[in-house]
């Protein structure tokens, strides 16, 4: 065992997300969304022993040559974590976020059941999005296993690290992780293109060439899920357009007016009672009239496109929020500093006294 595995103990027991540490601090463990410390404060040197003893040789070289490294680390029944090492201005310091070992179903998570609808596409893209930290890729994970379960395909994901791992049930699947089993997201995405797939699950598309293949292979006829650090479905859009060259981007914006199937937005936020968090989603669905709009770059229009298809499942993040709030499940405060139309959202900060935090 090694001397760190303590820590991830901790996290679990506490119901925690993510382990911090930073040389000369103390250990911190994120709960619920808020750091609370779990440990005196830690040198370098010793920092330096605790994060040597669970990477290679390998891994440990190229940390101390770029100062940033990106792996898995496993500690046998008790999680996989998703291990950052960095170092700053005042030293070295690593993050950790626990991934569970158990993959739960889309019921488990809360989200909405329409999300199932992308396990039966047969082409396009579908993005997940979201910022560090809001679920994206749990519920990612949940629908490529509720397709792994029902339905018998090739998936292969694309990861840095790989997270969930994924036995095989009905489907077959290929896991691959940057910098371990391929050079870069570019040169699996190129690969995968031979290797007879189905699905696609591209870990983060953050880069051009990424980007660009990602939308090649669905325009030709794969299913492929990838995820942004974006927080709505028109954000979204515009980021993938503003990856491209002007001269590029009109031509971009028809193959991703063909080519989107979806985009599912999500936040965590905490729980009234503090003692959780609870995810709100915002779910735009292909369409027609979804192309047009890509293709005219009105995408101020997409959200009159949501409200429209509520019918078929889409709802707002706003929808979303609003209806945490009002089923008790969030407070007004955290609804109402989450939410993009704020003014809706005035009359329930009135309501719980707290009418002095309206901006």
């Amino acid at each position: 065992m090694a001397a760190i595995d303590k820590y991830f103990q901790i996290l679990k027991e506490k119901g925690g997300s993510d382990l911090h540490f930073l040389a000369n601090h103390p250990a911190k463990i994120r709960v619920h969304g808020r750091l609370e410390p779990i440990s005196k404060p830690i040198s370098d040197a010793q920092l330096q022993k605790l994060l040597r003893e669970i990477c290679s040789e390998q891994q440990w070289r190229r940390w101390q040559e770029t100062g940033d490294l990106d792996f898995a680390y496993q500690v046998p029944g008790v999680a996989r974590f998703r291990s950052n090492y960095l170092k700053h201005h005042w030293g070295i310091g690593a993050v950790f976020r626990i991934i569970p070992t158990k993959i739960k179903a889309l019921e488990e998570l809360g989200v909405p059941l329409v999300l199932k609808k992308f396990a039966y596409m047969r082409s396009g893209l579908i993005l997940v999005t979201g910022p560090t930290g809001s679920g994206k890729s749990t519920t990612l994970a949940a629908i490529i296993d509720f397709i792994n379960s029902n339905f018998r395909r090739h998936i292969i994901t694309i990861e840095d690290p790989i997270e969930f791992v994924h036995p095989n049930k009905n489907s077959v699947i290929t896991q691959r992780e940057i910098g371990h089993d391929t050079e870069s997201f570019a040169a699996a995405l190129r690969s995968a293109a031979r290797e007879d797939p189905d699905i696609i699950l591209v870990g983060e598309m953050r880069d051009l060439e990424t980007i660009s293949l990602a939308i090649t292979l669905a325009e030709m006829g794969q299913v492929v899920f990838g995820t942004l650090h974006t927080n709505s479905a028109a954000k979204t859009i515009d980021r993938i357009i503003d990856v491209f060259p002007e001269d590029q981007q009109a031509q971009i914006r028809t193959m991703l007016s063909v080519s989107l199937k979806g985009v599912v937005s999500q936040l965590l936020l905490r729980t009234k009672d503090g003692q959780g968090r609870v995810a709100v989603n915002e779910i735009l669905f292909g369409s027609s009239s979804l192309a047009n709009i890509i293709r005219e770059g009105a995408i101020g229009k997409i959200i009159s496109t949501i409200e429209a298809g509520r019918g078929e499942g889409m709802q707002t993040m706003d929808d979303s929020i609003k209806e945490k709030l009002e089923a008790g499940i969030i407070s007004a405060e955290d609804a109402y500093f989450r939410a993009f139309d704020k003014s809706k959202f005035e009359k329930y900060l009135r309501k719980e006294g707290k009418a002095d935090l309206i901006m």
